[in-house]
């Protein structure tokens, strides 16, 4: 069993994550938490996908990395959007989820990115979990598009998002893969 110290988080340990961010007219910063946020304002939701030790990435036709996820489709729940998002961009089934923090979000646009998304305060939602990989992607015409779904060592993520300067994704995977060790 692990101490309570041992298992704290630290903002330190994660400055990336941890750091506000700008997405176009959302700014946002991170809260780690395993309570999930007010459901009524959770908009969009990623998965930080793994099975075994090995985690996943999307490759995107773009040559960019990503994680999987996306927006909640009206009347959605955020875990049936997470197991739409996996099957369209990465042809893979849900098989546990643990919440991991959301990024808390505002945004200074006239109206919401889409009619029935909660506006202008929103929360983008992150969990971790195991998955199972029963095909191809599909992608759909109005999601991005996926040229390849890898299974990879942390560390190669990690590289794969820093070389493209996607520093708190890497964090991210990074603080998945310490709360999955925490778990087991």
């Amino acid at each position: 069993m692990r101490s309570t110290a041992e298992k704290s988080i630290s903002e330190t340990d994660f400055p990336n994550l941890f750091a506000d961010t700008s997405w176009g007219t959302v700014t946002c910063s991170f809260e780690c938490s395993n309570e999930m946020p007010p459901l009524n304002l959770i908009s969009n939701v990623n998965l930080v996908p793994f099975k075994g030790d090995q985690w996943l990435i999307l490759r995107l036709q773009t040559g960019e990395w990503e994680v999987p996820g996306g927006t909640l489709e009206p009347g959605e729940s955020y875990s049936d959007a997470i197991s739409r998002e996996l099957i369209e961009e990465a042809s893979a089934r849900l098989i546990t989820f643990e919440p991991l923090g959301a990024w808390h979000c505002f945004s200074t646009a006239p109206k919401p990115y889409r009619p029935h998304l909660p506006h202008p305060e929103f929360y983008r939602l992150v969990g971790y979990g195991a998955v199972e990989i029963i095909g191809s992607p599909e992608n759909p015409e109005d999601g991005e598009q996926v040229a390849s779904v890898e299974f990879v060592p942390t560390e190669e993520v990690v590289q794969r998002f820093r070389d493209i300067n996607r520093f708190e994704l890497a964090e991210l995977y990074q603080l998945a893969e310490r709360m999955h060790k925490w778990s087991e």
